[in-house]
């Protein structure tokens, strides 16, 4: 049976009070450990191996969905968490990538052919190296397959809004799961629960979409029982940064109506990291990202016909 990471515990399409709550109870089952984020911050080279693998991974799921990346990497850092951190060898590193992948294609139930992704020249692993290297990876998630990812809870938060008109629903949880993919690499955001990541992301996303009935979105998830309110607004917080440079595609997601089914389906795509940034570049930035945000705020005051078909609180 194919995983679907919206509901993961069950094959249907609707949520059950049963099945929900099973979701946010075991969640933490899938995440990586409480000291994961300390490790890889006291050491180096731990950043390092998990950028140089998701590295990996982005070029391995080129030209597979986002979801088959973020499963991969989800599988990564569950496995680097219980196993320590390995030698920084680039071989070892790949062969972990590619074995991530492959379980996550599994998984996805993707066309996914080892032959194909290794013909760039580089090492080549045979498939006894790496179903070996995929028996210690089931092993040490204790054979836990079917994540339980922030896209589990992307329904149940948005059944929260009071959001009349379905484009506007499924802009905002397409923007949300961009934020998601996004900030998945990010390390800050590793001690946080997959539902407090969901409601952050939906809450930075009305935010952006819908700015007038943010305190709206942002009083219905502070109600709901499930949600930490002190970790959501921590994990926004620390959201900010990792996705402040995502304005561009805003305007055109919501003027567009675009399906969180067609934002899902799109590449990932990871931009080379430059180790040397300049005054002026940050202040370029910091100028783009304000002009983005006037943007932003003047198309929503511009189609107040549209939002105003959100209730008041």
């Amino acid at each position: 049976m194919e995983l679907d990471l919206e509901n993961p515990l069950t094959i249907s399409h609707d949520i059950h009070s049963d099945t929900l709550t099973s979701l946010f109870s075991l969640e933490s089952d899938h995440m990586p450990s409480e000291t994961y984020f300390q490790t890889l911050q006291a050491r180096d080279f731990g950043i390092s191996i998990r950028r140089e693998a998701i590295a990996s991974i982005s070029q391995l799921c080129c030209n597979y969905d986002n979801l088959l990346q973020y499963l991969a990497v989800n599988y990564l850092d569950r496995f680097l968490s219980c196993q320590g951190m390995l030698q920084p060898k680039p071989w070892l590193i790949k062969l972990l990538a590619i074995s991530c992948v492959s379980l996550a294609a599994k998984m996805k139930k993707a066309d996914f052919s080892l032959a194909d992704v290794q013909g760039d020249g580089g090492i080549i692993f045979d498939t006894q190296t790496i179903q070996r290297m995929e028996v210690l990876i089931l092993g040490a998630l204790k054979w836990r397959m079917r994540s339980i990812t922030p896209f589990s809870f992307i329904s149940f938060f948005n059944s929260l809004f009071k959001l009349e008109d379905p484009p506007l629903l499924q802009a905002l949880k397409a923007r949300a799961a961009q934020i998601i993919f996004k900030s998945q690499k990010d390390v800050e955001l590793l001690g946080f629960k997959p539902s407090i990541i969901a409601a952050s992301a939906l809450l930075f996303a009305s935010h952006e979409l819908f700015p007038m009935q943010y305190p709206c979105f942002k009083k219905a998830l502070s109600n709901c029982s499930y949600v930490n309110t002190e970790n959501m607004l921590q994990c926004y917080s620390a959201m900010q940064d990792i996705v402040a440079d995502g304005f561009d595609s805003v305007l055109e997601m919501v003027s567009s109506s675009v399906t969180a089914a067609n934002v899902l389906d799109h590449n990932f795509s990871s931009s080379a990291e430059s180790g040397k940034t300049t005054v002026t570049g940050m202040t370029t930035l910091r100028l783009e990202r304000d002009m983005k945000r006037r943007k932003i705020s003047e198309y929503c005051k511009d189609h107040r016909v549209q939002i105003s078909q959100i209730q008041n609180c």
